[in-house]
């Protein structure tokens, strides 16, 4: 921790954040993390480090920590999620259709879940660090009935698709499955699944989906923090098997996520930047 507060001395623009310090959540970045004793600051940073106690010693780790950036590493990453003048971040526009959505060139990421699975929570979680970002939330299942576009400054774009599932829009599929086989400037799918009921059977059509398409994704695992640990670890192991006897295309390891405790934010943040090419990290793995 120590080196990392010395990093934020030498780099006075890694606070950029303190403009809006009024503002954002208590955990918003890296710097607030580590005020924290170091067993709650190491949980926010890499959450899997709070399961791995209750695991049995012959279950395999290293899928689970196969991205593993360091603490300076995520700092930078934050720097993407900040805007200034220079950086403009800002909901951009949003499209009921492929042949609506906007020509744009920079590298693109959407997410993809289940009604109510937090999509847009977790998207405004990310944009903390700018919080005059309009991310609209509501607790009713199937807010959000269009692809929703966010430009990072001119580095890449995130996308809220609309959920699947229970109140989902009518046209979900002719809206969806086109844009995530045809979207050219799309370098990563960020599947949630809710890790307090586990894999559901819709959330398995949406796996399958993923695996046609042939092209990388990623699953998240969101609410860490609504079940105990036991019944989080079955569901994460279950979770774990159908990627690695299913899947060919999944990135093996599972992001863990709360948007209320703002766990794995940072963690998340950082690979963002880094498949999209926003940032060149000096570690990916643990030593």
């Amino acid at each position: 921790m120590l080196c990392l507060r010395l990093h934020l001395r030498l780099h006075p623009g890694a606070q950029m954040f303190t403009v809006h310090l009024n503002r954002i959540h208590k955990f918003a970045s890296v710097q607030m993390a580590t005020t924290l004793p170091s067993k709650k600051a190491k949980s926010l940073l890499y959450p899997f480090s709070n399961l791995e106690t209750h695991l049995d010693r012959a279950v395999d780790r290293t899928p689970f920590q196969l991205f593993h950036p360091s603490l300076e590493d995520m700092v930078q990453a934050e720097q993407l999620f900040t805007a200034s003048p220079s950086h403009k971040i800002d909901y951009f526009t949003s499209a009921e259709r492929i042949d609506h959505a906007p020509n744009l060139k920079q590298p693109e990421v959407c997410f993809i879940g289940r009604s109510n699975v937090g999509k847009s929570s977790l998207i405004k979680c990310l944009f903390a660090l700018t919080p005059e970002v309009e991310v609209r939330i509501s607790k009713t299942p199937g807010h959000t009935k269009k692809m929703n576009f966010f430009k990072v400054g001119k580095v890449f774009t995130i996308v809220d698709m609309p959920g699947y599932g229970y109140r989902a829009p009518k046209d979900f599929v002719d809206m969806v499955e086109p844009y995530l086989f045809t979207r050219k400037n799309l370098v990563r799918t960020f599947l949630l699944v809710d890790g307090s009921v586990g894999l559901q059977e819709a959330d398995r059509v949406a796996l399958e989906v993923c695996e046609e398409t042939r092209r990388p994704y990623v699953i998240v695992v969101t609410k860490i923090d609504k079940s105990k640990h036991g019944t989080l670890l079955t569901n994460l192991m279950n979770l774990q098997d159908v990627v690695q006897t299913q899947t060919t295309s999944c990135f093996p390891q599972p992001f863990l996520v709360s948007s209320l405790n703002f766990w794995g934010i940072y963690l998340l943040r950082c690979f963002i930047a880094h498949i999209t090419g926003g940032m060149k990290l000096t570690d990916t793995s643990k030593s």
